[in-house]
């Protein structure tokens, strides 16, 4: 089927719309990530173990939120590439088993305790949070009594993809960021959270019901 010029343009235009509000409205540094062509990443790499999506050329070091570095990026060099948000600084994340996150959502929404962005990736949710430093995250996690592989964590060194997601619908929000006091996006400490996301988890892992 041939593509239609209108369609590609207007999804171009919603990826430089997304950079632009991630890098401006949310203050978080946001790099092009790579794209599938013909089934094969654009890094080059044959054997590239997550195909698409991923920093390359710039690397995830040259994350930014200069408005104008970014209309470059996604206007001249990269229009159909992903856009990836570098964590470590101005967010981080853990992300979970989709169906464990939702139940962690459930559970955390009749608690009415304050939830930041939430993510939908394939197979997984994100919860975004306030920056952490490794060190400060293990401190936590020794204190559980165990705590599931599937957790990843999403800190200095790390990125994640925004909506829109490619192909459409990869990547969409669950709870969509909103305005922090100041400016910015208001993101919650990871420290209330991470329990619950561990005990939603291991019940998922062990096949016990929810909650």
């Amino acid at each position: 089927m041939r593509e239609n010029p209108k369609d590609r343009s207007e999804e171009r235009a919603a990826r430089l719309s997304a950079a632009l509000t991630a890098a401006v409205d949310h203050r978080w540094p946001v790099v092009p990530g790579t794209v599938l062509n013909g089934g094969r990443c654009s890094c080059g790499d044959q054997d590239c173990s997550v195909p698409g999506a991923h920093p390359y050329d710039p690397s995830l070091l040259a994350a930014t939120t200069d408005a104008r570095m970014v209309r470059w990026w996604w206007e001249r060099k990269s229009p159909d590439a992903p856009v990836l948000a570098a964590t470590g600084t101005a967010l981080s994340a853990v992300s979970l088993p989709a169906a464990a996150g939702a139940r962690a959502l459930a559970y955390l929404g009749a608690l009415r305790m304050p939830l930041g962005p939430v993510l939908a990736m394939p197979g997984r949710y994100a919860l975004l949070v306030a920056p952490y430093s490794l060190e400060v995250l293990g401190e936590m996690l020794a204190q559980l009594p165990w705590v599931p592989g599937s957790l990843r964590y999403h800190g200095p060194g790390g990125f994640l993809a925004l909506p829109p997601g490619e192909p459409a619908g990869r990547v969409r929000w669950v709870l969509a960021p909103r305005p922090g006091e100041g400016g910015g996006v208001w993101l919650p400490q990871v420290g209330p959270l991470l329990g619950e996301l561990v005990e939603a988890t291991v019940r998922l892992d062990s096949g016990r019901s929810a909650y």
